[in-house]
């Protein structure tokens, strides 16, 4: 049997201590290396990295770029504090990753650039201008697509912060990878082969039932969104490392199993993925874009933080190149 831990479904009292020791040591720690000019920061864990030297206000030499999808594509979560970047230029950045998705919620689309998604609590004319209440489980992103997406870049425009300066609203990882890796060979075994059903509707609809505020979802978004099938283990497509493939927030249920069997099996692979050891817990601070591999982590936004604090953050997110 895989060691079990608790289920935190708000996320919130999995931040301390470990998310706060880890963020500090990966916002202080010494840079590991410099490569074409850049210093690369690695946090403690198997994911996690501050890129320290790049201004992506500026264009991105191919060389620099090379160093960067580099020591992302090693560490699978990856960090540019300080950053003062527009739309466009978030825009532009996020494609040399690869096409952009649209996200199918238009109504919480930026307006006049609809590659960026609005993730917001406030709220204009009675009404959130984003997604109030995005990613407070642990998920990644659109795997209910037939092409899952490749990764996502969220950009923080304005963080919430407490009097005594502490800013809140962390956002947790775990890599799905080391997860894999640290499975008994029995379990990787038996998850072999196996297949999984996710999809949109089933969280979207939960989380407007427990007062979220969001819009319901049209006919038309219903439809555009019926759910997809992926296979349990992931084969990464530019490592070629094995990931769990299956989350607590968007997973349905394992298809070639009993409903039963499928319930236990993945309760705990989900508790398995989300262990400390396999974590990265991102601090954020006003002007980081933080950037995350779909395939290789599972993320969780920590609700620790109401109005008259506000959080608007603005999210791209890359095409995956093709099914697997």
């Amino acid at each position: 049997m895989l060691h079990r831990s608790a289920r935190h479904d708000a996320c919130d009292d999995a931040v301390a201590p470990l998310g706060k020791e880890m963020a500090g040591r990966a916002a202080t720690g010494d840079i590991a290396r410099v490569e074409m000019g850049i210093g690369i920061r690695r946090a403690d864990g198997p994911i996690g990295a501050e890129i320290v030297g790049v201004d992506l206000s500026r264009p991105v030499s191919d060389e620099t770029f090379a160093a960067i999808e580099g020591a992302f594509t090693e560490r699978s979560v990856i960090a540019f504090r300080n950053q003062t970047i527009d739309e466009r230029q978030h825009v532009a950045f996020s494609r040399r990753f690869g096409e952009l998705e649209v996200h199918v919620m238009q109504q919480y689309l930026l307006d006049g650039v609809p590659e960026i998604l609005l993730v917001s609590n406030v709220q204009e004319n009675g009404r959130p201008i984003g997604l109030v209440d995005a990613g407070q489980y642990w998920h990644t992103d659109l795997c209910y697509e037939p092409t899952p997406s490749r990764c996502s870049l969220l950009y923080a425009r304005e963080v919430p912060v407490r009097e005594d300066g502490t800013v809140l609203g962390d956002t947790m990882f775990a890599s799905a990878v080391a997860a894999y890796d640290a499975l008994p060979e029995a379990m990787k075994r038996r998850i072999a082969g196996l297949r999984a059903l996710h999809r949109y509707g089933d969280r979207y609809d939960a989380m407007r039932s427990a007062g979220s505020g969001r819009d319901a979802m049209t006919a038309e978004q219903r439809e555009r969104l019926p759910g997809a099938v992926h296979p349990v283990v992931r084969t990464h497509p530019q490592t070629g490392r094995k990931a769990i493939y299956v989350n607590e927030g968007l997973t349905v249920r394992i298809l070639d199993l009993p409903e039963d069997e499928s319930r236990d099996l993945l309760a705990e692979l989900c508790a398995h993925i989300i262990r400390p050891e396999f974590r990265y817990v991102h601090k954020w601070q006003l002007g980081d874009l933080l950037m995350w591999d779909n395939c290789a982590v599972q993320h969780c936004a920590v609700a620790d933080y109401a109005p008259p604090l506000r959080r608007i953050m603005h999210r791209t997110t890359v095409r995956g190149s093709a099914p697997f």
